[in-house]
């Protein structure tokens, strides 16, 4: 009797680990990633600029920078831009690289440049043309580059993300509808990317145009476009 029993609990041991290890049926599920965009109206432009000088030392060229920025600022205030809408965005001191002349012999230059970039407000989306006209007139400072923005980024960001998460349910309908079953509860976010896509107007002309320049035929866009991608997972349910 004894060894009955002692036979039946190895018996029971050894399957133990058996059904231990069966598998769980794995709920079948729809992934989908969407994507969405959004198209805001920009509130603002901004107009990048540099100032550049040269000396023979890091302290003379620091300087003679002062001294053109504050010549800097003091047109572009005259142009009607207020003081706290001018920013300094970077500021470098750097020993000047070595330029070959025609002769191939190696041209005397300063050998230290500093570069002021300042980054310019203006809420004034007609008139930045006319802006940076003045600015590429200006013998003191550099045009760079022009963009336009919004006083809310993410504004822009959490409509195209609403738009995106749209799109993945239509997406998944849609699949499940074809399959003959039907969405059950939603298991993950998976949160992408969402930016703004800003194409940047080509200032090549511009640069061109800079000596007696009126204004700069810069269009302002209509709308800043934001995009996003966002991947849903439901489980997928019985027939509907």
């Amino acid at each position: 009797m004894r060894l009955a029993a002692v036979a039946a609990l190895a018996a029971l041991s050894l399957a133990a680990p058996a059904l231990a290890q069966t598998p769980t049926p794995r709920q079948p599920t729809i992934s989908v990633m969407g994507t969405g965009e959004a198209e805001l109206k920009p509130d603002f432009a901004r107009i990048h600029v540099t100032v550049a000088t040269q000396a023979d030392t890091v302290a003379q060229a620091t300087s003679a920078n002062n001294n053109a920025t504050e010549r800097v600022l003091a047109r572009i205030q005259g142009l009607g831009i207020k003081r706290e809408d001018i920013r300094t965005a970077n500021f470098q001191v750097f020993q000047t690289p070595q330029q070959v002349g025609p002769d191939g012999k190696e041209a005397k230059t300063p050998k230290f440049s500093a570069n002021h970039q300042l980054r310019i407000t203006t809420r004034d989306l007609d008139g930045v043309g006319r802006l940076a006209g003045e600015i590429l007139a200006s013998g003191d400072m550099t045009f760079q580059a022009v963009t336009f923005g919004l006083d809310r980024q993410e504004e822009g960001g959490d409509k195209a993300r609403e738009a995106a998460v749209r799109d993945a349910r239509r997406q998944a309908e849609v699949y499940a509808t074809a399959a003959g079953v039907s969405l059950g509860r939603l298991l993950e976010i998976r949160d992408g990317s969402a930016q703004p896509f800003e194409p940047q107007p080509d200032m090549r002309m511009s640069m061109a145009m800079a000596k007696g320049a009126e204004s700069v035929p810069i269009v302002p866009p209509a709308t800043i476009r934001y995009t996003a991608n966002v991947q849903l997972v439901w489980e997928m349910a019985g027939k509907p």
